[in-house]
């Protein structure tokens, strides 16, 4: 009998024509080894591990390998990963490289940091393997294209880890939205107040921890000191890596907005910010900034501040489509709808909150990928092209505040030479830009 990992190999040689699979598995029907779908996590540390124990969740996955830079992360991780599973890992590395060359591996986890994403992808695809990345799906606009290329040229089933996606208050609220209720929408308000994100001090550099392979971790980042700040959690900060709460809640919340509105490019970007709260810290990207996209009849505004959790209508984060007869307000908690009233009279009825519901929007999204999986299905919930589209635009928005100037755009450039160098990224050698 063919197994589930041949299968997997034959479909994608087959390609897209393929939609069924005789390996579907029911809840709570056991699993036989040669059903088992193996996965490798590269990248331990923080939502990496979230995520594969999302996909422990499910009997037919199995555990099969391990990556990270920093020996402590994993062997920690390895230690948590046999609590769960009851069985030890079988391959840890520090080189992610090697586990890309596992072949015994289906579906490789990217939880590493933003500007690893697009290579480790790509080589995952390579080696015809299925992929579940985090978001943001790349770090540059041309990481993001060259990244929709390699998915389609190996035929791969990607996700990105955008999980709202397969929450289903989200869905829901987005069917209102769409049912037209709300009147004409005029504004569509993005927001992300996070006050537990701290501002973090100046540090001084210093020697490389023992066990970390910090040369593997700068990997085409340009060549640098160790410092802590630039480490772990708090990379999110640095250009060299990561696009600060633009692309870090951004993808999850201006994702909405758009799908909401039915939109894709705006034809105009300008935005203003700065380090307001925490002028003399060591972030580089904004700790407040506020970005206006501008669309044919109406506008998406994102707005965000680090260590202020006072967001609009009384939360830190969230969408509010303003319409003509009401705004429905969503955030990762819920959704409603606030009627607008006129002289008293109010236009619409009003929704009250409907709270999360479901068994949560990362164990759906999982799920849903390893249907697809299964199916050969590659448009999964938040497929390679739905996260390309989402992080290209969250770098628009970085891109105009680190010109300082009002841009538009019309998918492929700014016309505007400064503005155009920021549309890639430069790797320090020996890595290169996959070419694709």
């Amino acid at each position: 009998m063919t197994t589930r990992r041949d299968f997997i190999r034959q479909a994608s040689l087959l390609g897209a024509g393929l939609t069924m699979s005789p390996f579907l598995i029911r809840a709570g029907q056991s699993v036989s080894s040669n059903d088992k779908i193996a996965v490798g996590l590269i990248g331990c540390k923080g939502m990496g591990f979230e995520n594969l124990k999302a996909f422990l969740r499910n009997p037919e996955v199995e555990c099969l390998a391990l990556a990270d830079i920093d020996e402590s992360v994993l062997n920690e991780r390895a230690a948590d990963a046999q609590k769960i599973t009851g069985k030890k890992v079988k391959h840890l590395y520090k080189d992610w490289r090697h586990l890309i060359d596992n072949k015994d591996i289906d579906v490789v986890i990217v939880g590493t940091p933003d500007h690893w994403h697009c290579l480790q992808m790509v080589a995952a695809c390579e080696a015809g393997k299925d992929v579940y990345c985090e978001k943001p799906l790349g770090n540059s606009i041309e990481e993001c294209n060259i990244m929709i290329r390699a998915a389609e040229k190996y035929n791969r089933v990607v996700q990105v880890g955008q999980w709202q996606r397969s929450d289903p208050h989200w869905k829901d609220a987005m069917d209102f939205v769409h049912s037209g209720q709300l009147g004409k929408i005029r504004t569509v308000r993005v927001f992300s107040y996070q006050g537990w994100c701290p501002s973090i001090p100046v540090l001084a550099d210093e020697a490389v921890p023992a066990g970390v392979d910090y040369n593997m971790w700068l990997g085409p980042a340009p060549e640098r000191p160790f410092n802590r700040n630039r480490f772990h959690f708090t990379f999110r900060w640095f250009w060299d890596y990561a696009g600060g709460l633009m692309t870090d809640w951004g993808v999850h919340l201006l994702d909405f907005a758009l799908y909401g509105m039915k939109v894709n490019a705006p034809e105009s970007i300008m935005a203003s910010g700065g380090k307001f709260g925490y002028p003399d810290d060591a972030c580089e990207t904004p700790d407040l900034l506020q970005t206006i996209y501008t669309f044919k009849d109406f506008t998406v505004m994102w707005d965000h501040a680090i260590g202020i959790d006072d967001g609009a209508y009384g939360r830190n984060h969230g969408l509010g489509f303003v319409g003509e007869n009401g705004t429905l307000v969503l955030d990762r908690g819920g959704w409603e709808v606030i009627p607008e009233k006129v002289n008293g009279k109010q236009r619409m009825d009003a929704v009250a909150l409907k709270k999360q519901y479901g068994e949560g929007g990362l164990n759906l999204h999982v799920k849903n990928h390893l249907e697809c999986i299964k199916s050969r299905n590659r448009n999964c919930n938040a497929s390679v092209e739905i996260g390309a589209h989402i992080a290209k635009f969250s770098q628009l928005g970085n891109i105009a505040y680190r010109t300082g100037k009002k841009l538009s755009w019309d998918g492929k450039s700014f016309h505007d030479t400064e503005a155009d160098k920021l549309l890639t990224k430069e790797y320090r050698a020996p890595w290169q830009l996959p070419k694709i």
